[in-house]
């Protein structure tokens, strides 16, 4: 497994939110997510929005924990990132 967690340092609904992502796949970073029960709706096209409570586990199942720069810059260097303009193309309703 290669999963990574950043420290929960964005603020959203009173709460301090960090990210789990997978430098080797979306299945890996899905199978990790259901594995400790973090819900569909939080995966946002490449990562997972986590709670600081998820950690342990995540470690448990071999997550390491890393600086916010270094979680984007592995999953960039992995070709799983969704950029910008690709998230706003993915929202924009078809016609």
């Amino acid at each position: 497994m290669a999963l990574w967690i950043d420290p929960a340092m964005w603020p959203k609904h009173g709460k301090l939110w960090g990210h789990l992502v997978s430098d080797e796949s979306l299945e890996e970073l899905h199978e990790a997510a259901r594995a400790v029960s973090i819900p569909p709706r939080a995966f946002d096209k490449d990562h997972y929005d986590i709670l600081p409570d998820s950690h342990p586990a995540l470690i448990d199942l071999g997550a390491t924990m890393t600086t916010g720069r270094d979680l984007v810059r592995r999953l960039r260097a992995s070709g799983l990132r969704v950029t910008e303009a690709e998230r706003r193309a993915l929202e924009e309703p078809s016609s």
